[in-house]
């Protein structure tokens, strides 16, 4: 399993690889939110409060998927920190 965390400005981003999927979960102030894709790296993204959480919406694209969670911990899109290995999340 793969696991790398970055924080910036209160922020922190974790991403994991597990057996079946890539999860890029985020916390800050108390609020969370989660950006996860199947390992293969094709599917569309799913946002969830957490990284274990149901899924609240889909996307293709991995700029909208951190919009929604952006929004889900009150903050920017541009002030989530993204680890390195999930930066090509998305399709």
């Amino acid at each position: 399993m793969t696991d790398e965390i970055t924080e910036v400005n209160g922020i922190t981003a974790r991403y994991t690889e597990t057996d079946t999927e890539r999860v890029l979960a985020f916390e800050s102030d108390g609020a969370s939110a989660a950006i996860a894709q199947n390992r293969d790296g094709y599917a569309m993204l799913k946002v969830r409060p957490t990284a274990e959480g149901d899924e609240l919406e889909r996307y293709y694209g991995f700029e909208m998927a951190l919009d929604h969670a952006a929004e889900l911990l009150r903050t920017s899109p541009h002030d989530l920190p993204v680890p390195e290995p999930a930066a090509d999340m998305g399709m």
